[in-house]
């Protein structure tokens, strides 16, 4: 299997985590190896991922007891009182109980148990060094079956997540921050709405996603051209903002997405790949003009 070094000198067999440092434990940790990435087959909810939830958040410190609690109180279920042993009874109950959810609740309940997870470390019971527990070791270790299985969704400050194709999330990264350092709030949120659209479940808002992505980009064309045209109007009378042929290319995509993403006609919406493309295009140009001088 092809494999990749993470973002780590190989053979640094530390990390910190909450200003604490963590010894490193596995074979692949200690000398910065991990699997690369699958590509994104789906954003429901396998039976492989049902089953990594109830055993991750054993890892984390939830025993099945304690987990049985939170699943029922989300799903307003009654436990079963005739299971006191939590194993194999307990655990086998809950499951069940997942194996039978419709996939989005899946979701609802590793948040669920994200926000019951405590945070921080404790030291290792063999070595004594300090480990990760409780929430870390559940994102951790979820966001590993996420992307080994190639499952469109991440768990980020105990909430689910959009995660999208490698390319993507590139372009991505730290756009936002970076809206909001240049003084572009509306852009950010533009941003963070269409990113928010790709990742609603159980289905996405992919029209709105193209709306939000290209607003983010109109108003920082505008703020370039000290212009209130529409981002197409800005883009014929400052070809400057573009080197060529970029600026055409900017053109024709601002045409795309009028008709899909303004102006939809019945039976031709946009696909969830089309409206991923053009969120990771504008993010990448926001990038670029943001980091570009404005005119004086």
């Amino acid at each position: 299997m092809a494999s990749r070094l993470l973002e780590r000198p190989v053979g640094l067999a530390r990390r910190h985590h909450d200003d604490m440092e963590i010894k490193l434990t596995t074979f692949s940790e200690r000398h910065g190896f991990a699997p690369a990435d699958a590509e994104i087959v789906t954003r429901e909810a396998p039976p492989e991922l049902r089953a990594a939830v109830v055993s991750l958040a054993g890892e984390a410190g939830m025993s099945p007891k304690p987990l049985r609690g939170v699943i029922c109180d989300l799903l307003v279920l009654e436990p079963n009182q005739g299971n006191w042993s939590e194993f194999p009874n307990i655990d086998e109950e809950v499951r069940g109980i997942m194996r039978d959810l419709p996939w989005y609740e899946v979701y609802d309940v590793i948040e669920a148990v994200a926000k019951a997870l405590p945070g921080g470390v404790r030291p290792s019971r063999l070595q004594g060094a300090p480990e990760p527990f409780g929430y870390p070791v559940f994102e951790e270790r979820l966001n590993r079956v996420f992307r080994r299985r190639g499952i469109g969704w991440q768990l980020v400050n105990r909430q689910i997540e959009y995660r999208g194709e490698e390319s993507v999330e590139v372009a991505l990264r730290g756009v936002q921050e970076l809206m909001q350092a240049a003084g572009r709030p509306t852009a950010a949120n533009e941003l963070h709405e269409a990113v928010r659209d790709l990742g609603r479940r159980p289905t996405p808002e992919v029209t709105g996603a193209i709306q939000h992505a290209m607003a983010a980009l109109e108003c920082v064309a505008r703020d370039h051209a000290s212009s209130r045209d529409t981002l197409g109007d800005v883009i014929k009378r400052n070809r400057a903002l573009f080197p060529q042929p970029i600026d055409t290319l900017m053109e024709k995509a601002w045409g795309y997405t009028s008709n899909f993403g303004r102006h939809i006609e019945e039976g031709h919406a946009p696909t969830f790949e089309e409206a991923e493309m053009v969120v990771g295009l504008s993010a990448v140009i926001c990038r670029y003009l943001a980091r570009k001088p404005l005119r004086p």
